[in-house]
């Protein structure tokens, strides 16, 4: 039902929704994007396509029928065999296990068609969900952080290990 695609041109209008459908819900967990994400968007939206193509980072979307996307599953900084992922899900789609399956999906992309042999990844303290999303997936924690003024844990994923 949900499939996971790297991000292109094609998807700017619907990318846009999502993110704006979603603002809030995503304020409560994350730092907002902020208004000059959205009044921007279509240049930014270029701008981190280049980037894309010139391999600093890997963008996903995660889509379901009829075009809507419903998340997103990034790796970026890539650098060294390592990149950071990072990956939010809408509201609606939230609580089924979606972003535990995405997340392997891209793991496994990073691993094979990417190259990459290692990820992190962070979240705030007051996000079980995401924290349990990245233990599934085979992260560990890699010590504390700050993220804006909230603390917050760092993992690490090594992905010359498999996960069963």
């Amino acid at each position: 039902m949900y499939e996971l695609q790297r991000l292109t041109p094609a998807h700017a209008p619907a990318l846009l929704a999502f993110e704006t459908a979603n603002r809030a819900w995503f304020a409560r967990i994350i730092a907002d994007r902020g208004d000059d994400y959205f009044t921007h968007f279509p240049e930014r939206h270029a701008a981190i396509l280049a980037e894309q193509a010139a391999g600093l980072h890997h963008f996903h979307v995660v889509t379901r029928p009829a075009a809507a996307i419903v998340g997103r599953v990034n790796l970026v900084d890539v650098a060294g065999g390592r990149a950071e992922l990072g990956y939010r899900i809408a509201e609606s789609a939230s609580g089924a296990g979606l972003a535990t399956a995405m997340v392997a999906q891209v793991c496994a992309l990073a691993a094979g068609e990417y190259g990459l042999t290692g990820l992190t990844a962070v979240t705030t303290l007051d996000n079980g969900a995401s924290a349990a999303v990245l233990r599934r997936n085979g992260f560990t924690v890699d010590g504390p952080i700050t993220l804006g003024d909230r603390p917050g844990m760092r993992y690490v994923r090594d992905l010359l290990i498999s996960v069963s």
